[in-house]
């Protein structure tokens, strides 16, 4: 299984003025869950909207909420509570705060630890939370534009209903999206500035309006790579075949169906991309013709003969192409690994295969991968395939270097 995305991190989480605080009880609930340790700071405003002590249930750790706070020896809440800390996380930030936080103000406790932090290794991120008009004033805009160029990072906000009744952006992220994109920032920007186009799960190949044929492929790796390339800083573009999954955060997703719909999809894009990771488990057959309607027993006992033809080889194309992007193929085979993935690398021309045994895999959260290149092998030992795919997104950047 993956390791906690936050294990060992420490998070100061605010708590300014808004409705949104309720998001805020099920955030740290679910930072605890991703291995963090919370400590709650709330300002006057926020206590209006839930309680202290409902925030220390949660965080199983006193909420601090003056900065008169006597608690600390030294009688410096502010100072002390982000030393230790990895990220200043404010959700919800509201308009006031933000302007106090643009304009250098600290008439509270946790103005005042944000102001106070070390800068260098204590980031400050901030979850917008208020009204459309109140996010669209232009002070509020001139605000978070000063606060993100002083270093801040703004997560946020979404568009959607609003508490007053009215209805568009000024939302709070949900605390799920939240969590995505604070484990994604503490995640090294080695593809900054790179394009990544991603082939994931099974094909379908119709026989007829109710039958196909397709595989065991979940799209979980795949769906993982997509997530661990966003978190490194690159422009992800999935295309995903027939699976359930939700799309990563901050990712481009295309759905497709059939072997041809995805060479068709990949094919005009392949060119504009640096790296092209072909995760899906295409397809390699697939019936010559579709039937129109189900294909019937007939009570005779006679099998009927589907006519068969090659699907179009997505992955030797795009290796084919004048410039093609750094190609990296999957193997997933039921025997003989290493030696099939050293069979597919020649054959399809591309610099990096990564084979796993595709039984042993197929649906589940864990793997084991061998990348096979021109100098070798070598295996990434099991893990679950987040992690697994984070250092494959390492040894890709590596490879781009120059």
């Amino acid at each position: 299984m993956d390791t906690p995305q936050l294990a060992g991190r420490h998070i100061v989480l605010g708590l300014s003025g808004g409705v949104a605080c309720f998001k805020a009880a099920e955030l740290t609930r679910e930072l605890g869950r991703a291995g963090a340790t919370v400590q709650v700071v709330m300002t006057e405003a926020a206590e209006a909207f839930i309680t202290a002590v409902t925030m220390q249930a949660l965080s199983g750790r006193p909420v601090f909420t003056s900065q008169w706070d006597a608690r600390e020896p030294n009688n410096m809440a502010h100072i002390n509570l982000t030393r230790t800390a990895d990220a200043v996380l404010v959700a919800p930030a509201s308009a006031d705060f933000i302007a106090k936080l643009a304009q250098g103000r600290a008439d509270d406790l946790l103005s005042l630890l944000c102001l106070a932090r070390p800068i260098e290794r204590c980031p400050l991120l901030l979850a917008p939370a208020m009204n459309r008009e109140m996010w669209a004033h232009p002070a509020t805009q001139r605000n978070v534009a000063q606060a993100a160029a002083d270093g801040a990072t703004v997560l946020g906000p979404a568009a959607g209903d609003q508490a007053c009744g009215e209805v568009g952006d000024g939302r709070m992220l949900e605390a799920t999206e939240l969590l995505d994109d604070l484990g994604a920032f503490f995640q090294p920007k080695v593809l900054a500035g790179r394009r990544l186009l991603i082939t994931a799960g099974p094909t379908y190949e119709a026989i007829d309006p109710v039958r196909g044929i397709t595989n065991l492929s979940s799209g979980k790796m795949g769906f993982a790579i997509a997530q661990a390339a966003r978190e490194a800083g690159a422009e992800v573009t999935l295309v995903a075949g027939p699976v359930h999954l939700p799309t990563p955060r901050h990712v481009r997703r295309i759905d497709v169906r059939s072997a041809q719909q995805m060479h068709d999809v990949v094919l005009p894009l392949a060119a504009s991309h640096d790296v092209f990771v072909a995760t899906a488990a295409v397809a390699d057959w697939r019936p010559a013709a579709s039937a129109e309607q189900k294909i019937k027993k007939d009570g005779s006992g006679q099998v009927p003969t589907i006519a068969m033809t090659e699907n179009p080889d997505i992955l030797a194309t795009v290796a084919r192409l004048p410039q093609p992007p750094y190609c990296v193929g999957f193997a997933a085979e039921s025997h003989d690994l290493v030696r099939h993935a050293r069979e597919k690398r020649l054959r399809k021309h591309v610099p990096l295969i990564v084979g796993n045994l595709g039984p042993a895999t197929f649906g589940r959260d864990d793997n084991t991968l061998v990348l096979v290149d021109a100098q070798g092998e070598r295996e990434l030992p099991t893990a679950g395939k987040l992690s697994l795919a984070r250092e494959l997104v390492r040894e890709i950047a590596a490879r781009l270097a120059p």
